[in-house]
């Protein structure tokens, strides 16, 4: 086990370039899954854009029948119950590709196959996977989650839903409101939580979706973005649930509903991926046809900076995001070895992972509502009208930073689960952070290093960037122990760091295997949107270094810590960003598209 990497590891771990898992080694079944996703997206949702944007709730039912007949919904779900059995980077190319064309389908997509199927696949009795899951893998169902209360969001825990035994025993009466429901307008059944007593925990029960067993909802939510995504409040009053339909067992709920979270967290960044090709081709399409001043706009420098960040953040997304989903994959296969069964392995292999989730969750929604930003910037006024398809990208983007827990959560998450981590052993943190602090006390080496092979001196800068942040985070922990928690502003920049470190490694590796494979003038638009990455990466993490540090520190620890930051991330050789840009850009306008 000590070979195969760890979640978190990544900070502590040089990772080679061949340890990683990238796009370009989809196997030749993953680029036929891949194509016949594209294809049912190309013919079944984008023609039919405008009938989401109407609020065609009715529609986008029939888009997920069909997306069960051809085979889509049930690609993680085990042969057992009627599904394809596929590993979890199949999952993640699927939610990809289905999200190229609109959020209301994707999201709908997304609720059903991840928190409407999961919990019963992973957590069901054997009686309970028989009878639900088939039916959910095949579109004959379909699953909402029954989670967030009026009074319960971020603090899942805190649901005030009631469950309460029948005197006969039989039955659980289910008592309370949910809201911002995907799917229920359409559902087959809900996984609802509800507390039973006075119990610390929640608990998950399946409960079908018969309106004559006292379920209501209100009407359709008016929402800014995914608008044909069904979204409802649900009633429960005293809903009779069988007690052979509850998930895991008494107190479970909570634990369901994480790991739920952890999964759909990386599932979520996936499914942010082709939404964020399709508007930087869509932007590249308009500015190559939109002539003024007698020329394609796509000639000006001010366009060509903003093309170059959109496929920039795209490439970096794919590339951290495949790079996770694989380490997870063999962590589960790992686990099935050792005699795990699918479901426990699963489970323990995305907990392993769920530092990465979080970073991902945050860093590629963020970064596809930017990218849905700059789309309407580049076709101007036209991209303000419901004519063209950037304002729809733009709204349905916005929902991505909130669901899955909002990214203040993750970011917060993130670095806590890595302290966590530590303290228990899991991840050396402790042995590489002294040796930073030995390094700050010592005297810096002024030799001239030999940067001859591609990417040196960028690992070389990515070591330094791991060692900022082990000097922050190492000084917080001191300085506030178990108190850190409290310090939330601290926790999101480092935070920042850590995230910025993960995505900017990935690309660089994924790069890096990329021009071994086919040579560096084959790759020189990849290899310059690395270094971009790198370069971008770099000053966040100063800002965010010195923002820290200022927070916590003064005197001659806070130079000392000042000093320590300026060293870790200093360049030796400063890259011509613009030059960087424009090799990116060119490729763009010449392909007429996002091409990588």
């Amino acid at each position: 086990m000590s070979d195969i990497t760890r979640g978190g590891q990544f900070l502590v771990k040089e990772t080679k370039c061949e340890d990683i898992f990238t796009p370009e080694d989809f196997s030749e079944e993953q680029i036929m899954m891949r194509d016949s996703v594209k294809e049912f997206v190309d013919k079944e949702i984008w023609p039919n854009k405008n009938r989401f944007e109407n609020k065609d709730y009715a529609f986008t039912e029939e888009c997920m029948k069909k997306a069960g007949e051809m085979g889509f919904l049930s690609v993680a779900v085990p042969e057992a119950y009627g599904g394809m059995g596929m590993g979890f980077v199949d999952t993640c190319l699927v939610c990809d590709y289905i999200s190229g064309a609109t959020g209301s389908f994707s999201t709908a997509f997304g609720a059903h196959t991840g928190i409407g199927t999961m919990p019963i696949t992973l957590y069901g009795t054997e009686a309970q996977k028989q009878k639900y899951v088939p039916k959910l893998a095949s579109g004959e169902w379909f699953g909402a989650y029954c989670l967030t209360e009026p009074g319960a969001g971020s603090d899942a825990n805190s649901g005030k839903t009631k469950a309460v035994l029948s005197e006969d025993g039989t039955h659980y009466k289910i008592t309370g409101g949910k809201m911002w429901i995907s799917n229920a307008g359409f559902c087959s059944l809900f996984i609802v939580f509800a507390r039973i007593e006075d119990d610390k925990n929640i608990t998950g029960f399946i409960v079908e979706n018969d309106p004559n067993n006292g379920i209501t909802m209100n009407e359709e939510e008016h929402k800014l973005g995914i608008r044909a995504s069904s979204t409802r409040q649900v009633f429960f009053n005293e809903t009779k649930v069988p007690v052979e339909n509850m998930l895991a067992g008494r107190g479970e709920g909570f634990k369901i509903a994480m790991n739920a979270l952890n999964v759909g967290r990386i599932k979520l960044a996936a499914a942010c991926l082709d939404a964020q090709r399709r508007v930087t081709t869509n932007a590249v399409h308009y500015a190559n046809e939109r002539i003024q001043f007698n020329v394609p706009i796509s000639n000006f420098g001010a366009i060509r900076y903003k093309l170059a960040e959109m496929a920039t953040s795209a490439y970096a997304g794919e590339s951290a995001t495949y790079r996770a989903a694989k380490d997870i994959e063999t962590r589960i296969k790992l686990r099935e070895a050792e005699g795990a069964t699918h479901q426990e392995a699963e489970l323990k292999g995305v907990e392993e992972f769920a530092i990465e989730c979080s970073i991902l969750k945050v860093a590629v929604s963020e970064d596809v509502q930017n990218c849905a930003d700059e789309g309407i910037q580049i076709l101007g006024g036209m991209g303000f009208s419901e004519d063209t398809p950037m304002e729809s990208a733009w709204r349905d983007a916005r929902i991505s930073r909130i669901y899955e827990g909002t990214n203040e959560i993750n970011r917060m998450l993130s670095v806590g689960m890595l302290i966590k981590k530590a303290m228990k052993g899991h991840v050396d943190l402790l042995g590489p952070a002294m040796k930073v602090q030995e390094e700050l006390m010592g005297i810096p080496s002024f030799e001239t290093p030999d940067y001859s092979e591609l990417f040196s001196e960028e690992k070389e800068m990515i070591a330094k960037l791991k060692k900022a942040f082990l000097m922050v985070a190492g000084a917080a922990v001191q300085k506030f122990g178990m108190d850190l928690d409290a310090h939330q502003q601290l926790l999101m920049a480092a935070a920042d760091m850590l995230i910025e470190i993960y995505m900017a490694e990935s690309t660089i590796l994924r790069t890096e295997k990329l021009a071994k494979k086919q040579g560096e003038e084959n790759a020189k638009e990849q290899i310059a949107m690395a270094k971009l990455y790198l370069y971008k990466a770099v000053d966040i993490i100063t800002l965010k270094g010195k923002e820290s540090i200022i927070s916590f520190s003064e005197g001659d620890e806070q130079r000392m810590m000042l000093m320590g930051l300026r060293r870790f991330t200093k360049y030796t050789n400063m890259p011509n960003i613009v030059g960087l840009r424009e090799t990116i850009t060119a490729r763009l306008v010449a392909e007429n598209g996002y091409c990588f």
